[in-house]
């Protein structure tokens, strides 16, 4: 993700999304100023939360989202923010 998402409580608003619908993965900080967000999960909540990460946490303002699908998605076996 791309824009103000860095010192407005994004990874952790991602986090709480994600556990609402059993998502696995992590949000991570990148020293860019973007964040990283790899989520593991059946595909329509992997949907629904690729479709929040444009409005994010409050305070957040996202002006590019990147997606990439993988595979074989391996995470932890809960989500994590680092």
């Amino acid at each position: 993700m791309t824009g103000k998402v860095q010192g407005v409580w994004y990874r952790r608003a991602t986090q709480e999304k994600a556990l609402q619908h059993s998502i696995t993965g992590y949000a991570k900080n990148l020293p860019d100023g973007r964040v990283e967000v790899l989520m593991c999960g059946h595909s329509d909540a992997v949907k629904l939360l690729s479709e929040w990460l444009w409005q994010g946490s409050e305070g957040a303002q996202v002006t590019h989202v990147e997606l990439e699908v993988l595979d074989n998605c391996r995470a932890s076996s809960h989500f994590v923010t680092q």
